[in-house]
């Protein structure tokens, strides 16, 4: 009978402790590619899950957390301009009431850097916001560094 307590008692734990795991519905890759022996241009590229989006970079204040790369100081390189997007989808938010522009599935970011050695990392951090139809998870904050070769 203790064994069969103890077995119950696991298995409760196991699917408690499961149904608690953190949602992670993004994943962020990086890539760089030189073009010119001064100049590069790092590619941050988010891959969502089904169903959920990110934020863009161009939001008006009173909405949801918009995209953010922080890119930190280095005397290997410098960030050229803005870091870059494509077009995203806009549309009206019922509950921020603000149109609000995301970017669902897959994006890819671009920042043009100066290199001011003929090796680089890139390092830094972006921060976003991801919901779907039903949530929104706090904002994360997730760090990169970026070989430039």
């Amino acid at each position: 009978m203790k064994k069969i307590s103890l077995i119950l008692a696991f298995v409760l734990f196991a699917v408690i402790g499961a149904s608690a795991q953190i949602e992670k519905p993004v994943t962020w890759s990086y890539a760089a590619k030189k073009i010119s022996k001064t100049e590069a241009v790092v590619y941050l590229k988010a891959n969502m899950e089904e169903g959920w989006h990110i934020y863009s970079q161009n939001l008006k204040p009173g909405g949801p957390n918009k995209t953010v790369f922080s890119f930190a100081s280095s005397k290997d390189y410098s960030p050229v301009g803005k870091t870059t997007e494509p077009k995203a989808t806009t549309y009206f938010d019922e509950n921020f009431k603000m149109n609000v522009s995301y970017f669902g599935n897959q994006v890819v970011f671009q920042q043009k850097v100066k290199l001011n050695k003929a090796t680089a990392t890139v390092k830094g951090t972006v921060e976003f916001m991801v919901c779907n139809d039903k949530q929104c998870l706090p904002p994360d904050e997730v760090s990169f560094n970026i070989p430039v070769k």
